[in-house]
């Protein structure tokens, strides 16, 4: 439709404003929240980007009618305003005879608020590692943030170590996640009859997935999400932290898009599917790739 047409100067704006990479992200996470938006706390959280500079970036992100925003009490919560990427598709395609006219590209007026959850218990979700000392414990941190009341998060290895990475909890610690429960322990205290009954149960490094894993309940859906070990990258500390921060990107990616699944629509066979969708996400390792393959 003419009203969906942009001019040259927009759609250039558009671009140049997702033409860098924490920009680019920020409206790839908003876009898996859509239509409930996130705060701008949560967002830098998740990207693990001061919150000086992601202010930035998201007024960046609006002014190119990218993002939309609503007051909350003393925050703003930013939504994707999916809309716009429609309408620049939807000029360059005329020029071709073409349209989106089969595709919902529309976005919500404003960020909406997230119901209740409905009275199902929490979804228990076990991530597995062989240490249960790097990833496990990113996946675990950043699910029980994200999930709210709808998910719970756990973690554990075949081969524990004696503790957490430092590195990765000193990352934790300084996104706001409170470290002080975290540990490394094996996998077989969720086969005891007392543990909570898994519903998911991702592994997170490629070495699992050759090890004898444990007997988990029947109708537990189990996915491999492999994302490169940091904890054994060399090098200084510098390089060691970019490598748990990369992993921790890579997690939230993956965790952003599960958490906001439409679980309540989506059937066993679906969600298997989409569980593969999401480990052949950006960072896969090939295990990952030809597992989900």
């Amino acid at each position: 439709m003419a009203e969906d047409r942009l001019t040259a100067e927009e759609i250039v704006g558009i671009f140049e404003a997702l033409a860098q990479t924490t920009r680019l992200e920020a409206y790839r996470l908003l876009l898996r929240y859509l239509p409930y938006g996130l705060p701008a706390g949560d967002i830098a959280r998740l990207l693990a980007v001061p919150h000086n500079t992601l202010s930035t970036h998201i007024a960046h992100l609006e002014r190119a009618g990218l993002v939309l925003g609503r007051r909350e009490g003393r925050s703003v919560i930013y939504a994707a305003n999916s809309g716009k990427l429609g309408h620049v598709l939807t000029t360059m395609l005329a020029d071709l005879g073409a349209s989106l006219d089969d595709l919902t590209l529309s976005a919500p007026a404003f960020p909406q608020k997230r119901p209740k959850s409905a009275s199902r218990r929490a979804r228990n979700v076990l991530f597995l590692c062989s240490g249960n000392a790097a990833r496990s414990i990113l996946a675990e941190a950043i699910l029980n943030r994200e999930g709210g009341d709808r998910f719970r998060g756990f973690s554990a290895g075949s081969r524990p170590a004696e503790r957490p990475d430092p590195i990765g909890v000193e990352l934790l610690s300084s996104l706001g996640y409170d470290t002080r429960a975290f540990r490394s322990k094996s996998w077989k205290e969720f086969t005891r009859p007392d543990a909570p009954r898994m519903d998911f149960v991702i592994t997170l490094c490629d070495d699992i997935c050759e090890q004898p894993c444990g007997p988990w309940p029947r109708n537990a859906l189990l996915a491999h999400w492999g994302v490169a070990d940091p904890a054994i990258v060399k090098g200084d500390d510098a390089q060691k932290r970019a490598a748990f921060m990369e992993a921790y990107r890579r997690l939230g990616a993956r965790l952003t898009a599960f958490v906001n699944l439409p679980f309540e629509t989506l059937d066993r066979a679906a969600l298997k599917c989409r569980l593969a969708d999401i480990a052949t996400m950006e960072g896969a390792t090939e295990l990952a790739m030809t597992s989900a393959a």
